[in-house]
């Protein structure tokens, strides 16, 4: 057995939240005629965060108007509390929230529609913006958000790992069948314990982008049709894929079950992984860590090979008066410029927004990778405009995946069921 080198991880961090968020601003203007304080949550909490910030502190410091007090909350946190804080004079006025989340927000009514954002060029040309992101908002009709960031997600692997496994660091796994005949080597269990110290894959299961759903539809399945009108989890090509999937989970370990989106960063970052799926959020982190890695399209399945986009859009509350939003349409243009975009792009890694982004201006390398044409013309994204799109993800096909995971169920039993249930939901909205 080939010795390598390990780090250790930390089993698990705690978060919790402080309490009593800071409250926003229910007045509009301010009666002294100081500017109007908009209060908005985000879930960019890891090296994205900083990126997203300075653009706030440059809009705050370019003007005397418009205040924006940014909050920064983990994903799962912000969803669960902007359920209760979404009626609420004491919520925020703003939230950055993923597309697919959106409509269950709309449905309730608890958001704003953002049409007036792009009904001329008060605010700015949005003629400028990527069509997908911006379409990726829409519920019924209407627009509720104006995008803050396109992610594309790719394959990351670990060039180091793969030279120490004896493979091509060059060459990472193009197809599924590619990524098998790579288990054996990329698979380090030094102590012959059936719990491998190295795995080829960090794969979450659970509050974290929807990797599996992506393999799905390159399998020829999915959970739900295009349109947002149709079941798909009981077809027979979804049950195949995920009957793949969950078999090399279960028989070849290829990734440790259970995990959340965040552990499964911390396994790849530790090198603990040699592959991952994520979007360019994790640029930043593992070039600051010093990884030597690179990032290209995921493998392809057997009926195609489609990149899942994920796409978060700022929304504004229902409940903002005329001078609330104009501050907020104002804020948003800002976020939308040229110089701003540039300032995300080479902090974050991901790619400009815009589409006419002047060519000097994105010096990150990766910002340019995950926004190349190629990348962006494939993007698909998940269960946006589906009305209960959370409760169809988080309630029911996640569920349904870690039972066959755990290996509680079968794949041919648990996914057309959870079928039927999504069925259910769409049928009611």
């Amino acid at each position: 057995m080939r010795p390598t080198r390990r780090t250790c991880i930390a089993a698990g961090a705690a978060l919790a939240l402080t309490a009593g968020l800071a409250a926003c601003s229910d007045g509009g203007s301010t009666d002294d005629g100081g500017p109007v304080t908009l209060t908005m949550w985000h879930g960019l909490t890891g090296p994205d965060g900083p990126a997203f910030q300075e653009v706030v502190d440059n809009f705050n410091d370019s003007q005397d108007e418009v205040t924006i007090e940014a909050e920064a909350l983990p994903w799962d946190s912000l969803y669960q509390q902007f359920l209760t804080a979404a009626t609420s004079d004491d919520g925020p006025d703003l939230v950055a929230m993923s597309a697919s989340r959106l409509p269950q927000y709309a449905e309730r009514g608890v958001l704003g529609s953002t049409d007036e954002f792009y009904a001329d060029d008060t605010y700015m040309d949005t003629s400028v913006l990527a069509e997908g992101a911006v379409q990726a908002s829409v519920y019924d009709g209407v627009n509720y958000g104006v995008p803050l960031n396109l992610g594309p997600v790719l394959m990351y692997w670990n060039k180091a790992l793969f030279e120490e496994a004896g493979l091509d660091p060059e060459a990472p796994p193009t197809t599924w069948a590619e990524f098998e005949e790579m288990i054996p080597d990329l698979t380090v269990d030094e102590n012959s314990d059936g719990t491998p110290e190295q795995y080829p894959l960090a794969m979450g299961d659970h509050s974290t982008v929807p990797v599996f759903p992506s393999f799905l539809w390159n399998g020829g399945g999915g959970v739900v049709s295009d349109d947002g009108t149709t079941a798909m989890l009981g077809d027979p090509a979804s049950v195949a894929a995920a009957e793949h999937w969950v078999g090399l989970v279960q028989e070849e370990q290829i990734t440790p079950v259970g995990m959340s989106g965040a552990d499964s960063d911390q396994l790849f970052q530790a090198e603990l992984a040699a592959i991952t799926i994520n979007g360019p959020w994790m640029t930043a982190g593992l070039t600051e860590a010093g990884l030597d890695f690179d990032v290209t399209v995921p493998m392809a399945g057997p009926e195609g090979q489609s990149i899942l986009g994920d796409v978060v859009s700022m929304t504004i509350a229902q409940r903002l008066d005329e001078d609330q939003k104009d501050a907020a349409y104002k804020f948003f243009a800002y976020w939308e410029s040229v110089e701003s975009q540039a300032t995300w792009a080479n902090g974050s890694g991901f790619p400009a927004i815009r589409t006419d982004m002047p060519e000097d201006a994105v010096t990150n390398e990766w910002a340019a990778v995950f926004g190349a044409p190629e990348i962006l013309e494939n993007v698909r994204p998940y269960l946006t405009g589906v009305t209960g799109s959370g409760e169809i993800n988080e309630d029911i096909f996640t569920p349904a995946l870690q039972s066959a995971l755990n290996g509680t169920g079968e794949v041919a039993d648990l996914f057309p069921a959870a079928g039927e249930d999504i069925q259910a939901v769409i049928d009611d909205a």
